[in-house]
């Protein structure tokens, strides 16, 4: 059985990789805590959280295709 609380975190989740994959990165960032503060253990939302971190901080070239690459292990 899919719970409210989890078709709510999937609802910000979804919104928020829109958001990421048009390089919205601070929208999408804020879409994605709200994902992490109704279920605190979603691994994909914590994940893109630190994505957007990272492109906040340095953005992707214009013709960035989104992937992202680690640059450390």
């Amino acid at each position: 059985m899919v719970t409210e609380s989890f078709k709510e975190t999937l609802k910000f989740y979804n919104e928020g990789l829109q958001l990421y994959k048009n390089r919205k990165f601070k929208e999408a960032w804020e879409l994605f805590k709200k994902a992490v503060e109704i279920t605190p253990n979603d691994g994909p939302s914590k994940k893109y959280i630190g994505r957007c971190e990272a492109f906040i901080a340095n953005p992707p070239p214009e013709d960035w295709d989104g992937v992202f690459e680690m640059k450390t292990k």
